[in-house]
């Protein structure tokens, strides 16, 4: 710049774009000189695409004049012929007027003040022109210009927030970077602190859009910005209910890391269960569980559980995974339809064995009715399903020591090494509840006699650890191996003698060959109640 006049800022005027209104931008200018007034004049290159307000005029000693720089959108058009930058440029012309009249002086310096030879006139053409707006910034993020963003964003006026533009969809620029998939967007525009809760026009966060998408690093940087996990009144879905209803593992992991509320509910009342289920999520349902969401929470529409809702997709993973986890059967809904109702319904008889008949088979194995055992075979219950808590037949008949039970079944060809959830079988269930002669027969018909629970315990282990000297002797006459150490006695191995232990019924029977348990052990293991 010369030495009459300087910028206030930089050489660049922002001119401001913005559909339907007047584009333009400010240039502030400083007259230097101590003692003189400077007369100067602005004009733009292109006559046509620009008009400054005042054109000419002059500036007293040491004070400034600010310049309106409009510039005119051609007809049809949203956005300029380049940008954010641009090639026009603007001539400032100034010379000192010593001696002027300063009022009303703007545009009113003769023009010949700048062409007169005899003044000491300075041209400067330093002056360039920089696009900003949400349109321009829209377009930039659309197209992943990194260095043209932050040059936007850092040259608009902080009297804009800029960072907040929206488009002519109602979207955020947040949303632009989300719909692009770009992580490093979101990061810088994350710098310039935009509203992280703006809704777009459909009423969903940035974060809602981010967990709908699946973009993990997006989420990750959205909660780190501390980005609210609950859904908002004018959403359908929360965070929470996209991820689980689209099977994001990865973002479902992280909004509940940050605390989402694993039972809240969408807009439909549905749970974030509910969506899982009903999408086939299994690997989301199953974490759901596992951090506390509610198997048994019913939707407000239809009354339905998640159970209904996997039983009427005929999902039998999903249903025995419910089941697991403590789904209750017998809950109705609106219709005063069980979970079993819906499948017969819809005639999905491999879910009959799991929803109830599972549990009638496993109730005549528990009482040792041979002939209904025999009945509900032949009406085609499978002879290996599980009852809610993973129990086979067999393992109710071993731990309650109905031997002809046991039998019926194994010449039913029942599997005779089933394990549960936690790695038992009938073995281990027959040792435990000290039932010598069940034990015996299940051993000469070939059951797996070292087969280890999920804490890695056999069967033995249980035998010698409650002192049960008979069974300790047929297990080891059947092939089982002692492992050195022996168990400690006060120090019961398997989960059912942890539980007696609980209610203080731990009973070391003096008789190999005893039968009979405390009925307050009984009522006190709750996998033996059907």
């Amino acid at each position: 710049m010369d030495r009459l006049i300087s910028l206030e800022s930089s050489n660049v005027v922002t001119v401001r774009i913005e559909p339907g209104q007047k584009c333009s931008g400010e240039l502030t200018l400083r007259n230097v000189m101590y003692t003189m007034p400077v007369a100067f004049r602005l004009q733009p290159l292109n006559k046509t695409r620009y008009t400054v307000r005042p054109q000419s005029g002059i500036i007293s000693p040491f004070t400034t004049v600010k310049l309106e720089i409009i510039y005119h959108l051609p007809p049809n058009t949203v956005l300029p012929e380049s940008y954010p930058h641009c090639d026009d440029s603007f001539l400032l012309h100034s010379v000192v007027a010593p001696g002027v009249a300063l009022k009303g002086s703007f545009d009113s310096v003769p023009i010949d003040w700048f062409t007169n030879k005899k003044k000491q006139v300075f041209i400067d053409s330093a002056i360039k022109i920089m696009f900003v707006g949400s349109s321009i910034l829209c377009y930039l993020v659309r197209k992943g210009y990194m260095d043209e963003i932050r040059d936007v964003l850092e040259k608009s006026n902080p009297k804009w927030k800029a960072a907040d533009s929206v488009d002519h969809e109602g979207q955020t620029l947040l949303h632009l970077a989300i719909i692009q998939a770009r992580p490093d967007v979101v990061q810088l525009l994350l710098e310039f602190q935009p509203d992280i809760e703006a809704r777009s026009r459909s009423g969903s966060t940035p974060l809602e859009a981010a967990t709908a998408s699946g973009e993990a690093l997006i989420v990750e940087l959205l909660l780190a910005n501390k980005a609210s996990t609950e859904r908002t009144e004018f959403s359908a879905w929360g965070p929470i209910h996209l991820a689980a209803g689209n099977g994001h593992m990865e973002v479902l992991k992280l909004v509940i890391l940050k605390g989402a509320n694993v039972n809240s509910l969408a807009k439909d009342g549905n749970t974030a269960l509910h969506l899982a289920v009903k999408e086939g999520r299994r690997d989301c349902a199953r974490l759901l569980l596992a951090n506390g969401a509610r198997a048994d929470i019913q939707s407000a529409g239809h009354g339905d559980s998640p159970l209904h809702i996997a039983v009427g997709s005929g999902d039998e993973q999903m249903v025995r995974l419910l089941l697991h986890k403590g789904a209750e059967k017998n809950i109705r809904n609106k219709y005063g339809k069980t979970a079993y109702d819906v499948a017969a319904e819809h005639g999905y008889t491999t879910l009959f064995d799991a929803l109830r008949l599972g549990d009638s088979l496993c109730v005549a194995a528990r009482k040792g009715d041979v002939r209904n055992i025999q009945r509900l075979i032949e009406n085609r219950v499978s002879i290996n399903g599980r009852d809610q808590h993973g129990w086979s037949a067999l393992h109710r008949a071993s731990f309650k020591g109905k031997i002809d039970a046991v039998r019926a079944l194994m010449d039913m060809g029942i599997d005779k090494d089933a394990r549960d959830e936690d790695g038992y079988t009938a073995l281990h269930c027959a040792v435990e509840a000290g039932h010598v002669d069940v034990a015996e027969m299940l051993v000469k018909k070939g059951v797996d006699i070292a087969a280890r629970t999920n804490k890695g315990v056999t069967a033995l282990q249980i035998a010698e650890s409650l002192h049960y000297s008979g069974l300790t002797r047929i297990l080891i006459q059947g092939g089982a191996e002692r492992e050195g150490t022996r168990i400690a006695t006060h120090k019961p191995l398997s989960k059912l003698a942890a539980r007696e232990m609980e209610v203080g019924t731990i009973k070391k029977k003096t008789s190999s060959k005893a039968r009979v348990r405390r009925s307050s052990f009984d009522r006190a293991v709750t996998l033996s109640v059907v």
